[in-house]
């Protein structure tokens, strides 16, 4: 899942995705991009967002497999 975020994200950061009505994080990025020096926030935000729910998901699926993967010794 997190993988497909972060795809989804690079591509519609490159134009390459979702067409442009729809929001998505790659494309606020995409968008914030140009406004670094004077709004730095528009650009920051979305990227954290993405860091911060991918991490999200690969912690929980890892936690997941320590949980529930009966062949790791404990």
């Amino acid at each position: 899942m997190a993988r497909v975020i972060v795809v989804e994200s690079a591509l519609s950061f490159l134009g390459l995705g979702v067409p442009p009505p729809t929001p998505t994080w790659g494309g606020m990025l995409a968008d914030g991009r140009v406004y670094l020096s004077t709004a730095w926030w528009r650009a920051t935000f979305p990227g954290v967002t993405i860091l911060i729910t991918v991490l999200g998901i690969n912690l929980l699926g890892a936690g997941r497999r320590d949980t529930l993967d009966p062949r790791l010794a404990r």
